[in-house]
């Protein structure tokens, strides 16, 4: 049995299929059908839902479909103004953002997809990507532009705000191609920020500074990048289905060590790497090829230690998700562990009961209080009426004396 502690691996297919596998196990839990999801098109809201972007291919129009953990088809169709593609949700699960091919990015409000408010990032290209940083509190925006627009999320989430010049933080200008990937770390303005783009190359900022810090430049475009949990190592993406990754310079998060040696990892995807993400305390991590391959490595010794499921065919978008508590998958029912779904049906059931049980016995108890107390006041309504009694005859037998004496 897993614990509420299981980390999910899910992989989005632009052929409209995502799957989820058991991280701890490598096998496929389910299949989730109906969202043609672009690339970043994928996220986790909250501990029981999923968004993906979808694209009709006959209109072209674009919407968001929301799963639940039990149904493999979407239980609600968010409409959207244009098509999207990259989402992230912030924490708590009641907001969901959403970049458009216009330069946009859309704030939703969630289960009900009512539009916050819509502000521009992007100059008119679309939106490659957008994340969220470890405090929740910033979203950067990553574009066909090259720029990195940084907002912070209590503004985006304030509907007497509706221009994009009075919700942009920062803006980073460097890359010369589309930004595929940022990771951002603990802390604001002297986090490590490490963005990727398909011009080859990784630069590392802070919000203290408009200009990049460090730019690494790799053989091959790059679709990916993640640190470890301890900010001193970063990993890479590479077009050309390999792994890289350096130190980050000790004692100094915000700086990379210049002129370091990059390592190149010994095993290599037959595709390009489109996916990266880390999971077990940041220390494995996920790779998707284009290919359809999905493999866990150990960070440490740069080594797969599982491959998960079959080959997917074309891979859009990978995450992790953390704290779902689903079975171990032995038996299926329309592609999802029979376990797990009578488990989360019968546990509200059983927790109803329960209580049913205990206000039952509740009301005994307060019944049975109900005819003490009456029972006590009756009682004391009855040596009182007698001490009355006593009190009027002894009276009457002192009247009574005073008239003999006077006699």
């Amino acid at each position: 049995m897993a614990s509420l502690s299981q980390e999910i691996v899910l992989a989005s297919s632009p052929d409209g299929t995502i799957t989820a596998f058991d991280a701890s196990s490598g096998t496929a839990l389910g299949h989730f059908t109906g969202s043609q999801s672009p690339r970043k098109g994928l996220t986790v809201i909250g501990t029981n839902l999923i968004a993906a972007a979808h694209v009709s291919p006959d209109t072209a129009s674009g919407s968001i479909h929301l799963y639940n953990w039990w149904s493999p088809t979407p239980s609600h169709h968010l409409p959207v103004s244009e098509p999207v593609g990259p989402l992230a949700a912030t924490f708590d699960g009641f907001f969901l953002f959403a970049g458009g091919i216009s330069g946009q990015n859309h704030a939703l409000s969630l289960p009900s997809g009512d539009l916050i408010q819509t502000f521009s990032a992007h100059n008119n290209k679309p939106v490659s990507c957008l994340k969220i940083n470890d405090d929740g509190s910033l979203l950067f925006s990553g574009g066909d532009d090259g720029t990195i627009a940084v907002f912070p999320i209590f503004k985006l989430l304030d509907i007497s705000s509706d221009k994009s010049n009075e919700v942009v933080m920062h803006r980073f200008i460097g890359h010369e191609s589309a930004v595929t990937s940022i990771t951002a770390g603990i802390g604001r303005s002297n986090s490590t920020i490490i963005s990727c783009s398909l011009d080859c190359t990784c630069k590392f900022w802070n919000l203290a500074h408009g200009a990049p810090l460090c730019t690494i430049t790799f053989p091959c475009m790059i679709w990916g990048v993640e640190m470890d949990s301890m900010e001193s190592e970063f990993f890479v993406a590479g077009s050309d289905g390999f792994l890289y990754s350096g130190a980050l310079k000790g004692g100094n998060r915000n700086m990379v060590k210049q002129g370091q040696k990059l390592v190149k990892w010994e095993q290599k995807h037959y595709g390009a790497v489109v996916g990266l993400a880390m999971t077990n305390g940041r220390r494995n991590l996920v790779t998707a090829s284009e290919n359809g391959s999905i493999w866990i490595w150990d960070a440490e010794r740069k080594e797969v230690v599982r491959v998960l499921g079959g080959e997917m065919g074309s891979i859009s978008e990978l995450v992790v998700a953390k704290g779902f508590g689903l079975g171990d998958g032995n038996s299926e029912v329309n592609g999802w562990s029979s376990e797990f779904s009578s488990r989360e049906v019968s546990r509200p059931v059983r927790e109803v009961m329960e209580m049913e049980k205990v206000l039952g016995v509740l009301e005994e108890d307060r019944s049975k209080a109900i005819d003490t107390l009456g029972s006590a006041i009756e009682a004391h309504e009855k040596l009182l009426g007698l001490i009355l009694k006593e009190a009027k005859m002894g009276s009457n037998c002192e009247n009574s004396d005073e008239e003999e004496d006077d006699i």
